[in-house]
């Protein structure tokens, strides 16, 4: 494109001929120039200016826009605009989020370790030699270990009696003295260590009301009077109160799931023990060892809460080798239990 036009023509005083001036304007979209000639005429001679102004050129390219996606890069010959509408209508590349994986509770794990460790104590209940499930909600298996193995259950505490189920158990002085002997070596030995332990953990634990050892003096004591033989510990005792010294300077969690299974085990079914042999031996005698001052389930559940409290600090792989221990205790348990019937 180019225009061309004509200026003025004029004359000088000086007597300089008409001078004619020139422009020629050209642009383009390859060059932009100026050119201004104008020619000078004097009386004995003609000049002419000669002047070019020459600019770069200037380019102008139509480049696609390229958009990056947090995957893969994807070119887009589409204009700028077409883009913003499509990331304003919602059409652009979507990225997922990874959603996150929660674990499944345990039974019982909404209230405390120690209603864990209740459901451990159901599963392992046996009637007529058959494995009975608390609930079918339950029913799977835990994710860090075989906690409700039917092997080494407790005696069943129902109608039959200790490990026979629903079958007659006929109990023996000699065996229940047994009992007694045994379960006192293990009260002893549990209410020692905390009182005498320098753990935190084992202080809240002290002067519950549920302590047996005091109980149990007395009843022992009756029978000598009686003049009943009262034998040493045998090894079920012997081996249990080992296993709990042990466990005591090890690890304070564990030894806890021992030291509440012992007394929820004894109000919840040793009671029903006591009575069924009180009936059988002691013509109805309600010995010390099952008596309490105050309501003993009541004083169970201030012990409950306490440990569930300190259960919240705990890890879930603390949790999980808790409920290990109670299937330990219910079976150290069990054979104690087992010395009344041999």
């Amino acid at each position: 494109m180019s225009y061309s036009y004509w200026s003025y023509t004029s004359s000088s005083a000086l007597g300089v001929l008409p001078m004619e001036m020139t422009t020629h304007l050209s642009l383009s979209t390859n060059s932009l120039s100026t050119q201004y000639n104008p020619p000078l005429q004097f009386p004995n001679f003609t000049a002419k200016s000669n002047f070019k102004w020459n600019r770069p050129k200037l380019i102008i390219r139509n480049r696609p826009r390229t958009i990056s996606c947090c995957a893969d890069a994807i070119t887009s010959t589409e204009p700028e605009h077409a883009v913003e509408t499509e990331a304003a209508t919602g059409n652009a590349p979507r990225v997922r989020k990874k959603q996150r994986r929660y674990r499944k509770l345990y039974p019982g794990e909404k209230i405390g370790i120690t209603e864990e460790m209740r459901f451990v104590a159901m599963r392992l209940r046996n009637v007529n030699g058959k494995k009975v499930e608390a609930d079918e909600d339950d029913s799977d298996e835990e994710d860090s270990g075989d906690v409700h193995d039917g092997d080494g259950s407790i005696a069943a505490v129902g109608d039959g009696g200790p490990g026979s189920g629903g079958e007659t158990w006929k109990p023996s002085m000699e065996g229940f003295v047994k009992y007694l002997v045994d379960s006192k070596l293990v009260f002893d030995t549990v209410e020692r260590i905390i009182d005498e332990s320098n753990d935190v953990s084992y202080a809240y634990f002290r002067n519950t009301g549920l302590e047996r050892s005091g109980g149990l003096s007395k009843d022992l004591k009756w029978f000598r009077q009686q003049v009943i033989v009262i034998p040493p510990p045998s090894d079920p005792g012997v081996t249990y109160v080992k296993y709990l010294e042990g466990l005591a300077e090890k690890s304070p969690p564990l030894f806890l799931s021992h030291y509440y299974n012992i007394y929820f085990s004894h109000i919840a079914g040793g009671q029903v023990i006591g009575k069924q042999v009180s009936e059988k031996l002691l013509e109805g005698r309600r010995l010390q060892f099952y008596r309490w001052e105050g309501n003993e389930e009541e004083l169970l559940k201030g012990v409950r809460e306490k440990l569930n409290m300190l259960g919240e600090h705990w890890s879930r792989y603390d949790k999980n080798k808790c409920l290990r221990e109670a299937k330990k205790s219910f079976q150290y348990l069990g054979q104690i239990v087992r010395l009344i019937i041999l």
